[in-house]
């Protein structure tokens, strides 16, 4: 079997199209860096930016009409090990880092077994989605119109969400936790959710704006 991709220097696929996936995954893993260098809210930045790239990452990717078979299928991988990166393994560090915010203590056991078990979730999402996903196309084709499962890149406006309460009210690595177990059980839960338009979209669009304000009073001693 001979490969699209043999005859070229480098493997893989590097057109426009994937672009905003490498962008993203450049912001997830900087996003590690900066978590684990204490600097939080660059690292909710990244994740952030990370997740409005996501937005249209597939509608960049339509726009190629003469995309082949190995480049339509070589996208989604990417798409999802992406997912993984930057939704699933950025929060997770991000939270773990945070720790140091509210204590000088160890960090507990318990704290680290709840964002493994949010990693996880995630990870068993993304996977059933792409069994699933793969069987739709062959009997079905075109797009979803629903989500089986909260998609794992709601992380990128739930956890800034519950690491900006956290900031705001006592308890904060107790209301850190909950609010990735909550994410963690909707991952796996079976409920439809419809998939966002550009309407939809340019509202979260906004939602991530106003945490990102809220982070960044909170860190000014502001609110």
């Amino acid at each position: 079997m001979r490969y699209e991709n043999e005859d070229v220097p480098m493997i893989g696929f590097y057109d426009y199209t994937v672009l905003a996936t490498y962008a993203a995954t450049a912001l997830g893993v900087t996003g590690m860096f900066q978590a684990v260098e204490g600097r939080h809210l660059t690292a909710v930045f990244c994740l952030l930016a990370a997740g409005l790239l996501d937005c249209f990452d597939g509608r960049i990717a339509r726009t190629k009409k003469d995309r082949s078979h190995q480049q339509q299928s070589f996208g989604i991988q990417i798409d999802s090990l992406n997912d993984v990166l930057c939704f699933g393994a950025l929060p997770s560090v991000a939270g773990y880092c945070a720790w140091s915010r509210w204590s000088d203590a160890p960090t507990p056991v318990w704290y680290g077994a709840a964002l493994c078990v949010f990693t996880l979730a995630g990870l068993i999402r993304l996977a059933y989605f792409n069994v699933t996903e793969e069987e739709r196309q062959q009997t079905e084709g075109g797009g979803r119109k629903y989500y089986l499962g909260l998609p794992i890149t709601a992380s990128a406006l739930v956890f800034p969400l519950f690491y900006l309460l956290g900031l705001l009210l006592p308890g904060g690595p107790y209301i850190l936790a909950a609010g990735m177990l909550l994410l963690a059980a909707l991952y796996v839960t079976p409920l439809r959710i419809p998939k966002p338009g550009l309407a939809a979209i340019c509202l979260l669009s906004a939602v991530g704006a106003l945490e990102l304000a809220g982070l960044i009073l909170a860190a000014l001693g502001r609110l």
